[in-house]
């Protein structure tokens, strides 16, 4: 009688695990996503934007949001360069600046930090003061075109972190720089 009340419960047991298993068992979303789109932002163009971060900054689409990210890498990868031992800037440094200040005028709660940077010729003490040099000129200038003095910081490397490790005149040019980084 035992074996029989055994064999009754591992049965009903076993119908009953078979039973659940088919009804909560996971299936899997189907490929491509929902209605052949692909999963991510991608398919979400002209949807609202849920965060106050972005919201706050007037971004309050997808799009708009992309448009920014673009337009940020642009202004972060543009630097402007300076001639040998000099903070002066140059016609082309001026040109970069405008840009510059216009991305700023389209987004007013950006601020950004300016880095003033050296090649390597010079002593660690001259290179720092002539970096703070560079980045004040850079400062100055987007301060005259209109920028907010306090939306700006300023800071020198020296020749701290160089882009280019040439001991020659092409990797220095480069070195002798203003990079530009935004924080949102």
């Amino acid at each position: 009688m035992r074996c029989q009340i055994c064999k009754i419960v591992v049965c009903l047991a076993l119908i009953l695990v078979a039973g659940c298993s088919s009804q909560t068992g996971y299936v899997p979303p189907p490929q491509g996503g929902i209605q052949g789109k692909p999963i991510g932002e991608a398919n979400l163009k002209g949807t609202p934007l849920n965060d106050p971060k972005w919201r706050a900054m007037g971004i309050t689409t997808v799009e708009e949001k992309e448009r920014f990210l673009k337009e940020k890498e642009i202004f972060e990868n543009r630097d402007i360069h300076f001639d040998f031992d000099s903070y002066a800037l140059t016609d082309e440094a001026k040109a970069i600046l405008n840009e510059k200040a216009e991305f700023l005028r389209k987004y007013p709660l950006v601020t950004v930090t300016i880095e003033g940077h050296c090649d390597e010729r010079g002593t660690n003490e001259y290179n720092l003061a002539l970096g703070e040099r560079r980045a004040h000129s850079a400062w100055q200038y987007l301060v005259n075109l209109g920028i907010d003095p306090d939306r700006m910081t300023m800071i020198s490397y020296g020749e701290e972190k160089p882009i280019a490790f040439g001991h020659d005149e092409a990797s220095w040019a480069k070195n002798r720089r203003a990079h530009f980084v935004v924080h949102h």
